[in-house]
């Protein structure tokens, strides 16, 4: 391939990457673009719907990059993985040597699986990341007996809930499930669902209301070392229904530990994990599901400014220290000054909002014109699936940031709901809504429009009472 021109170039296919370049065909469709990708298969998304001004769902699919061509008309793809980059003369370079040069960059590589120590040594240890990772763990759930799982997030928790047929050690170093998104009492909540042997089919249907994730069989990935990009929700529906007839299905969740150290052997289990309380397990395979580091793979002439984490420290409008140089999604750190009741973690959601920002202020850098940062950075949302209920977290959910002077208000039924109010000063900043509440819009109203609820006391939550009726 010959060397390349263009005013913009994204680099990665994923979430962000695909969102830049949707957002940029809207913007300046009579732009050429080209986009840097790995594999063939980019993340499109679609069937974007609003619970409320910020909180979003959407479908995810994965999909063959020369659709793209369909959403932008001057689009170029190229299949490679990005070496250098050369910010003083504008200029990317490929692995294959290919040279494109841009006037806008978006970094948006995303980010690969924080792996436990000596991962990368045995076979037998799998990062759940990327759709490749899905496809090597369904392969292992056909013919295992039993399994251990590292980590206590969105992953992790729906590794638990959907694999059936085959024993499972979930280790965890919190003292608590699902740390990550919820608190002691949603866990709590959560718990009953590990009690069900099995669960009606009309009932997981009622539970979960959500667009499902969708996957081709077959992935083509021309680049094994950077991998496909980030799973999207409800990617764990591909493992439920396969079970090993043989096993039964058993969970023992141990709290407050780590992993010591894993080692292969000869024995009827392949592998023996050792805890940092001493408990020795003999297990099958063990899953990674830890988080991600930045995708940072390439090299630069000037070392932009880094975040705490790595990733690449970016402000308001998504540009990094370097000139025209942007980064969105995963491989990038927010680093400016936050809305009160915003944070960054890193999610799907944040991925596209973080590109859709990066492309409306690579397109005002083009066209000279201003920008303002979305509105959308103006409160944490975040849409999800855990264990067949729908989650809706809003705000400081779980009070953070706001040390130990404020109050919780909950109401929790049994199999059905779980609400949570954050209070400070009378004020809403944060919920956790799990099943259908309808509650979302109300609480971002009251999250964003700081309304003092002193009056209402308890009866914000007396199921009683249609409080949404008061703030219509």
């Amino acid at each position: 391939m010959s060397d390349l021109e263009t005013t913009y170039l994204i680099v990665g296919g994923g979430i962000a990457g695909v969102t830049c370049i949707e957002t940029l065909a809207i913007l300046h469709p009579e732009e050429p673009v080209v986009i840097l990708t790995a594999s063939s298969l980019v993340k499109n998304v679609s069937n974007v719907s609003f619970f409320a001004k910020t909180i979003v769902k959407f479908d995810v699919h994965e999909t063959e990059a020369s659709s793209l061509q369909r959403i932008h008309p001057n689009i170029k793809i190229v299949y490679e993985s990005l070496k250098e980059v050369d910010t003083e003369n504008h200029l990317a370079i490929t692995d294959d040597n290919v040279r494109i040069r841009y006037q806008t960059i978006c970094i948006c590589t995303g980010g690969v699986p924080r792996l436990i120590s000596d991962s990368n040594k045995s076979k037998k240890i799998l990062g759940i990341r990327d759709t490749e990772s899905v496809k090597e763990f369904q392969n292992r759930l056909v013919t295992g007996r039993k399994m251990v799982v590292v980590g206590n997030g969105g992953i992790a928790s729906e590794i638990i809930h959907a694999t059936s047929g085959i024993q499972k050690i979930w280790v965890i170093r919190d003292d608590y499930i699902s740390a990550t998104f919820i608190d002691p009492g949603a866990a709590e909540f959560f718990q009953n669902t590990f009690k069900k042997k099995t669960v009606d089919e009309n009932e997981k249907n009622t539970i979960l209301r959500r667009h499902v994730f969708t996957e081709e069989d077959i992935v083509v990935s021309l680049n094994k070392d950077l991998k496909s990009a980030a799973l999207g929700p409800d990617w764990y529906r591909k493992l439920e229904g396969i079970r090993n007839e043989t096993g039964e299905q058993e969970l023992e969740v141990i709290y407050k530990v780590e992993v010591k150290s894993v080692t292969e052997t000869t024995n009827d289990y392949p592998l023996v994990v050792e805890l940092s309380n001493g408990k020795i397990i003999n297990c099958d395979f063990l899953i990674s599901a830890t988080g991600v580091e930045p995708a940072v793979n390439f090299t630069w002439d000037k070392e932009p400014k880094a975040g705490p984490d790595g990733g690449l420290a970016v402000n308001e409008y998504q540009e990094t220290s370097l000139r025209n140089v942007f980064a969105a999604g995963d491989v990038a750190h927010a680093s400016w000054e936050h809305a009160p009741h915003w944070f960054q973690l890193k999610l799907w959601t944040q991925a596209r909002q973080m590109a859709g920002m990066a492309a409306k202020a690579m397109h005002a850098r083009i066209t000279n014109q201003e920008v303002l940062q979305d509105f959308c950075f103006e409160l944490f949302t975040h849409c999800t699936t855990l264990f067949g209920y729908r989650i809706v977290l809003l705000g400081k959910y779980n009070g953070q940031g706001l040390g130990t002077d404020y109050e919780i208000l909950l109401r929790t039924t049994p199999n059905l709901e779980y609400i949570k109010f954050v209070l400070k000063d009378g004020r809403l900043h944060g919920a956790i809504l799990i099943g259908e509440t309808d509650l979302e819009e109300m609480c971002e109203n009251l999250i964003l429009d700081q309304i003092d609820l002193t009056p209402f006391g308890d009866d914000i939550l007396n199921p009683d009472i249609d409080i949404d009726d008061y703030f219509d």
